[in-house]
């Protein structure tokens, strides 16, 4: 990966450095595919899918003025998939009050072969970072079921709100079904 069509690229002490690009379907559905399927993403929502319909998706993604997808990668690595959204022009915004500054955000962290000590919060912190650098406050709504990605949020700081059903979409374009959610909430200070 180049870092010609990075968005965010910061360099971190002892860690490496984390780069944060635009998703390019053509470019990024097989290796989005392998990670997507995986039963520990269960709660990403596409298990089954496949390269091509991962593409589509992502390339429906990508046609989006309100919705982004980014491939980060740790020295030139990819690592984690990021979404970020205008809750406004997301399901979310029937389960709460929008505020002015407001983006959703939803993480998926490749798969690791070796798993370091403190890797997951470390990166984490860039991608809560670059999503908030224009934007007051980050909204997340993992699965209610998924205790790890909550457990996770908390130890970010993420503040958790009300455990909610989002809605299904049913759309020509895309399907996404019901789900029971669990807000959080991270302000930046």
């Amino acid at each position: 990966m180049t870092t010609a069509t990075a968005v965010h690229v910061r360099s971190i002490d002892g860690f490496g450095t984390v780069t944060v690009r635009p998703v390019e379907p053509e470019r990024d559905a097989a290796l989005l595919h392998a990670w997507v399927n995986e039963e520990r993403s269960r709660f990403w929502g596409m298990v089954g899918t496949t390269v091509e319909q991962v593409r589509d998706i992502y390339a429906h993604l990508d046609s989006l003025t309100t919705h982004h997808g980014f491939l980060v990668s740790l020295d030139d690595v990819p690592v984690a998939l990021l979404q970020t959204y205008d809750p406004e022009a997301d399901r979310v915004s029937e389960c709460y009050e929008v505020e002015p500054g407001d983006v959703g955000a939803h993480f998926l962290m490749a798969p690791i072969t070796s798993p370091q000590p403190g890797f997951t919060g470390r990166l984490l912190s860039v991608l809560v970072a670059f999503t908030l650098r224009d934007h007051t406050r980050v909204v997340v709504e993992p699965d209610a079921s998924n205790e790890k990605a909550i457990a996770r949020m908390v130890r970010a700081g993420f503040e958790l709100g009300p455990e909610v059903v989002l809605p299904e979409v049913d759309l020509p374009e895309v399907f996404i079904p019901e789900k029971k959610a669990r807000l959080a909430f991270l302000t930046r200070r």
